[in-house]
């Protein structure tokens, strides 16, 4: 299997919210949208996501998003399996975020060069632009894997011709790990009895997704996964301020 590339820019509000307004705005957007088809295929609360988070020693990347700054990369490898097998799907990401638009280069691997990658620090791909900058980053800035998030998403596309997506993320759960599949993996939960919500989209959203957001009173709150992560995972570790500006 040859590596795939792809470059997607778009711009992501994020809200946190309370199981019984999740369960209202659901049945609000049926009018508008449909389940995706990774969310028709699965059961219960959608599919997994499960992401590798790479950081600095420093926890660089981490201070950056805590202190909000205006251009700034995270480090990840994702999947969407629970077990590494022949044909599990896995994702390299440099997601970065400038002016509020996120610009996110990814390039899906076999398990070969991703088992490869995790043995050697090496991509057996060397051609491949995401994966170049990815292992160049690695060694410029000694990056090493901190944390793995996983959850399940229920994803949502609109049912006419336009690029907004809405996806609700639940039982958000953290853990130290130094691979996509630990044999051993204490999870911790981030906020008990609340739903992630997101809302995509490329250029300006439907004046429905607005009047909904006016209709819940959602208001867009930092809601990092990495960062979260991280705070359960080292409660020693200081940042002025102690909570994250959104921008």
């Amino acid at each position: 299997m040859q590596p795939i590339s792809a470059v997607n820019t778009r711009f992501e509000l994020k809200y946190r919210i309370q199981y019984h307004i999740y369960l209202r705005m659901r049945n609000a957007l049926m009018a508008y949208m449909k389940k995706d088809k990774y969310t028709r295929a699965s059961q219960d609360k959608g599919y997994l996501v499960r992401s590798l988070y790479y950081d600095t020693h420093q926890y660089r990347s981490y201070h950056e998003k805590m202190s909000g700054d205006n251009e700034r990369v995270k480090f990840r490898i994702r999947t969407y399996s629970h077990q590494l097998q022949e044909n599990t799907r896995i994702r390299v990401e440099l997601k970065g975020r400038k002016s509020g638009l996120v610009i996110k280069k990814s390039c899906v691997v076999s398990p070969d060069e991703y088992l490869h990658f995790i043995k050697t620090g090496h991509w057996i791909s060397a051609n491949e632009p995401v994966l170049t900058e990815f292992e160049r980053y690695l060694y410029l800035q000694d990056l090493q894997p901190k944390i793995i998030t996983q959850y399940y998403r229920e994803g949502y596309e609109t049912r006419i011709n336009s690029d907004v997506r809405i996806t609700f993320d639940h039982d958000v759960r953290s853990a130290h790990a130094e691979s996509l599949f630990p044999e051993h993996a204490f999870y911790k939960e981030h906020n008990h009895n609340s739903v992630v919500l997101e809302i995509k989209f490329s250029d300006d959203p439907p004046k429905w997704v607005t009047r909904l957001s006016h209709q819940y009173g959602l208001r867009v709150v930092a809601n990092s996964k990495f960062t979260q992560g991280i705070q359960i995972a080292r409660k020693d570790l200081y940042h002025p301020g102690g909570i994250v500006t959104v921008r």
